[in-house]
C-alpha cells in the first residue's frame, strides 16, 4: 500500500509538473522551506503572505524602514495619471498613491479576496474616490490592455506563482511607453533583515522582467533596504 501511494504521488508530481512547465518556464523541485516546490529562471518562488500578514504591512515603522516618502518622490506621479499598484495587499501604497493622483485613478490589484475585502473596507473609511479594488488570478492582472500609465508592485512579485504570464499581462495592460517600477529587498545587501527568499537580485530582476518584454531603464538605488528598479514597455 506504501508502494502504491508512492507511485501515485510520483505520477501526480510529474502531471503537475508537465502542466506548470509549459515550455519549459518552471521546474518543480524543493528548496528553501520559505517557498514553493517552484522556479523559475534559477530563482524559486516563495510563499504568498496573504492577508495575515496586513499587520505587518500596516506596521508603522514602514514609513522609516522603507523610506515609503522618498518612493513616492522617485515615482513622480503628476496628477490625472492610470495608475496599477500590483499585489496591493492591505492598499498602504494605493493609498497614498491616491492623494496624489488627483482626478486619475489607482487600481488596487490582489489574488485573494480577503486583502480585496481589507481594501473595500479601507476605501470606505478613508472615503477614497479614486482607489479601485481589482481581483486578479495568479497570471492575469485584470486590466484592460494599454490602459495604464504606471504600475507600481512592492515586495510582491518574487511571491507571484506564474511570473512570466503575469509580466506579459503586466506589459500588455501598460499603455506604449508606460513605467513599470518594481521594489524588490536587495539580496545583494546581507544586512537587509529579510529571509532571502523574500530579496531579489537587480540582475535577477532583469532577466525575467526582459524575458516578459519589458525594457530595463535604472535602478534608482536611493531606499534603505530594497532596489527600486523602472522598467518599461516599447512605445
Amino acid at each position: 500500500m506504501k508502494k502504491l501511494s508512492n507511485f501515485i504521488f510520483v505520477i501526480i508530481t510529474l502531471c503537475f509538473s508537465l502542466l506548470g512547465n509549459a515550455q519549459g518556464k518552471y521546474i518543480l523541485k524543493s528548496g528553501d522551506v520559505n517557498g514553493i516546490n517552484k522556479w523559475y529562471m534559477g530563482r524559486q518562488i516563495a510563499q504568498v503572505m496573504s492577508h495575515y500578514g496586513i499587520e505587518w504591512l500596516e506596521r508603522e515603522e514602514r514609513d522609516k524602514e522603507e523610506n515609503t516618502s522618498l518612493l513616492l518622490k522617485n515615482l513622480n506621479v503628476q496628477p490625472g495619471i492610470m495608475i496599477a499598484d500590483i499585489g496591493a495587499g492591505s492598499g498602504y501604497h494605493s493609498s497614498l498613491l491616491s492623494k496624489r493622483v488627483g482626478n486619475g485613478k489607482v487600481y488596487a490589484v490582489d489574488v485573494e479576496l480577503e486583502m480585496i475585502a481589507f481594501l473595500q473596507d479601507r476605501i470606505k473609511a478613508e472615503k477614497t474616490k479614486n482607489v479601485v479594488p481589482i481581483l486578479c488570478t495568479e497570471q492575469t492582472v485584470g486590466l484592460p490592455a494599454n490602459s495604464i500609465d504606471l504600475m507600481l508592485l512592492v515586495d510582491v512579485y518574487h511571491e507571484f506563482s506564474y511570473p512570466y504570464e503575469m509580466g506579459v499581462a503586466m506589459l500588455e495592460a501598460l499603455k506604449p511607453g508606460g513605467k513599470l517600477v518594481l521594489v524588490e529587498f536587495r539580496t545583494e545587501d546581507a544586512m537587509v533583515p529579510i529571509k532571502t527568499i523574500h530579496k531579489m537580485s537587480e540582475q535577477q530582476a532583469v532577466r525575467e522582467f526582459k524575458a516578459a518584454g519589458f525594457i530595463f531603464e535604472k535602478n534608482i538605488s536611493n531606499l534603505p533596504w530594497q532596489h527600486c528598479m523602472v522598467f518599461r514597455k516599447n512605445k
